[in-house]
């Protein structure tokens, strides 16, 4: 049976949704609390968002909301591709994953091991430590800046810093941020670094090795690693941000050309196969997937806790973190949680898995001034509230 709202057709798309079994038959009046919740966020001639809600191994909603530009006005639906950002992060670390399967990489191997021109700061500094944000990596954008600061702009929309430009600024600094292994710091460097290091082990350019392990394998067949003169995006959403009280295409900016903390463009089609993926641990055995699911500790076994100081990447100044490979792991309202949200310009996303309650919630917004984690939470309240 076709269920299809009434207010999809209005601002967006419903999903068909196969037959299923009488139990598992979406509850319209739970879809209409969900669907409350997003058409809430936007509007249907406006950029918006794409979301979907798996239960029980069945999608329990799908919908798109808006436009994916305000030049064609074409609608968002479940093959509109966008920017991943740092929900990227999450096939960065499985792509690590398979190499150490395979006995190309070691958790333990170090960054001077690999890279043998890295500075002597990499010496202790461990994939392990890379994949849970404990490497003391300086950031990269803040580098960026102070070489701007001295030397006038090098990098915009339209000159991108490359991957490569990433690790000369690394080199060529004496020391990290901290000691690795002693404190814990959100890091995109550390992942621009682990995709030069999946290249570089496997012999093959990023985007060619997530296409021929992750990608092509799960039939994620519109899901790309966007470089620029090398690929295509179909079906694109283009991101938008809000300037004096009116939406405006900000699509691109200096840092978007970086492939392994935030180069992915999905839709929820793909998205919907990598979380299955994941759920029937179709790429790695349940064994080989714990290793990402287990929170980092800091070398002397303490816990570790977001930086003090305010910043662009410090979600929560000072608390409590739980982070594993490419996955944020803080429980919710008692319920386990894998999660990882993406925000850079135009465009905000989030994947929230609850294990336990076999419920996984996505959501893509090609406009920042929605947050998706918000909604997120939500919609978990709503389920979680529900006895269906």
């Amino acid at each position: 049976m076709k269920l299809i709202w009434p207010k999809a057709l209005i601002l967006g798309f419903a999903r068909i949704i196969p037959p299923v079994a009488k139990s598992q038959q979406p509850d319209a009046a739970l879809a209409n609390k969900i669907d409350s919740v997003f058409s809430a966020a936007t509007s249907a001639d406006s950029p918006g968002l794409a979301a979907v809600v798996r239960k029980n191994g069945h999608i329990l909603f799908e919908r798109g909301y808006g436009v994916r530009d305000l030049r064609t006005r074409a609608r968002i639906d479940a093959q509109t591709n966008f920017r991943l950002a740092s929900f990227t992060k999450q096939f960065t670390a499985m792509a690590v994953m398979l190499l150490v399967k395979d006995g190309r990489l070691r958790y333990d191997q170090t960054l001077t091991e690999i890279l043998s021109d890295f500075p002597d700061y990499g010496k202790l500094i461990t994939i392990r430590n890379l994949l849970n944000h404990t490497s003391g990596l300086p950031d990269y954008e803040d580098l960026m800046e102070v070489l701007e600061t001295s030397k006038g702009p090098l990098w915009s929309a339209e000159h991108q810093i490359q991957d490569s430009e990433v690790l000369e600024l690394l080199k060529k600094e004496k020391a990290g941020k901290f000691a690795s292994g002693t404190s814990w710091s959100y890091s995109n460097s550390g992942y621009v670094v682990l995709g030069l290091i999946v290249a570089k082990i496997s012999g093959q350019p990023y985007r060619e090795f997530l296409q021929s392990r992750i990608f092509a394998p799960l039939k994620m067949n519109q899901t790309i690693l966007f470089q620029k003169g090398k690929n295509k995006i179909s079906n694109r959403a283009f991101g938008h941000s809000k300037e004096n009280n009116a939406l405006k295409e900000t699509d691109q900016s200096p840092t978007s050309a970086t492939l392994g903390d935030g180069g992915i463009y999905s839709n929820l089609e793909d998205l919907y196969k990598w979380d299955t993926a994941l759920r029937n641990h179709t790429l790695l055995s349940e064994k080989e997937s714990q290793q990402a699911l287990l929170p980092v500790k800091l070398n002397d076994g303490s816990q570790t806790y977001w930086p003090k100081e305010p910043g662009s990447d410090n979600l929560n100044p000072g608390k409590p973190v739980f982070y594993g490979f490419g996955w944020f792991l803080d429980p919710y309202k008692n319920h386990r949680r894998m999660g990882h949200p993406g925000s850079t310009l135009g465009f905000g996303t989030v994947i929230q898995r609850f294990p336990d309650d076999d419920l996984s919630i996505i959501i893509l917004c090609n406009r920042t001034d929605i947050e998706p984690v918000n909604l997120s939470v939500q919609v978990a309240n709503i389920l979680f509230s529900s006895k269906n």
